[in-house]
């Protein structure tokens, strides 16, 4: 008899030892990259120079929509605290025209996306609707349906897409997009824009490549007329935690849900960090942090609601 116990309490030790140390290593443990990744803010400011005409005048933004989950989802280690991700979509006004960048989702891909949520604006949608169908110029962030959706759901997006620069990366998996969707044959003839590093895609606006939370993510520079700059992350950092702790998201959200390269994000996330210290006028709007958005608000660097 004693010499089962001493094998059942062996037994529950070793699965403690190996709980812990999975828990430890898909929960909490965020790791370092071997990869990278550098902006060269010299380079992306030459390249916001260098098409003619007014830039933005103002930064307009919706919140769409809100969803709950344990903080540790959002960046590892954290707790099971429930935190808020809002969806956001957000409006460059020029002098004589407009751009997005993000189109936030719909109601119905909402309800199908299997996100816990907890709040959805129909009033910011149809907002985000009615720019779109005025907007000069729309890009993405990345593929995801929450950055994409109401673009890919429009009745209209043939027509659309005469100014959607969409990039190739963002069209080579439509899985990355559920539930939103784009068939085949509204894209029959249209030409995705390609391009290496950085490309200068409005006066004042630098698409940056940054692979990893998706092949097509990219951040968008933005220097405005009154001088101020911003970043739009996408999902590269959803917080600004993710940023000022350099930690990803939690293993086991990335490996089971999102599919990332997290070497490459994590490398992402690194560089981000340095620009704040480097770059302090830099304004860096991550992906889903209402605080940061109100923060700009509250700063009158950011006007709530699209024209």
């Amino acid at each position: 008899m004693q010499k089962r116990w001493q094998i059942w309490i062996s037994i529950a030790l070793v699965l403690g030892i190996v709980g812990s140390i999975a828990w430890y290593w898909l929960l909490v443990e965020s790791g370092q990259s071997t990869q990278h990744y550098a902006i060269d803010m010299e380079a992306v400011r030459e390249l916001a120079q260098s098409i003619p005409g007014d830039k933005a005048l103002t930064v307009r933004v919706e919140d769409v929509a809100s969803a709950t989950s344990p903080a540790f989802v959002g960046v590892a280690g954290d707790n099971f605290t429930p935190t808020n991700m809002d969806f956001f979509a957000y409006q460059l006004v020029f002098p004589q025209s407009s751009m997005l960048i993000d189109t936030g989702l719909t109601h119905a891909q909402a309800d199908a996306g299997g996100m816990s949520m907890t709040r959805f604006d129909d009033g910011a949608e149809a907002r985000v609707v009615s720019a779109m169908h005025k907007a000069n110029l729309i890009v993405v962030t990345h593929e995801h349906f929450d950055h994409i959706g109401s673009l890919a759901a429009d009745a209209q997006l043939a027509k659309l897409l005469s100014v959607a620069r969409l990039t190739k990366e963002q069209l080579q998996d439509p899985k990355k997009m559920a539930p939103a969707k784009i068939a085949p044959e509204v894209l029959a003839h249209y030409t995705p824009l390609q391009y290496d590093r950085y490309y200068a895609i409005a006066p004042g606006v630098v698409l940056i490549k940054a692979p990893g939370h998706t092949p097509g993510s990219q951040m968008v520079y933005v220097h405005a007329n009154t001088g101020q700059e911003y970043l739009f992350t996408g999902d590269v950092a959803w917080h600004r935690r993710n940023i000022t702790l350099e930690r990803e998201r939690a293993r086991l959200v990335t490996w089971l849900f999102l599919g990332e390269d997290r070497d490459a994000v994590l490398a992402q996330l690194t560089e981000l960090h340095r620009l704040t210290v480097d770059e302090p006028q830099l304004r860096i709007v991550p992906g889903h942090d209402k605080q940061v958005v109100e923060g700009l608000e509250s700063q009158q660097l950011m006007e709530k609601g699209f024209q």
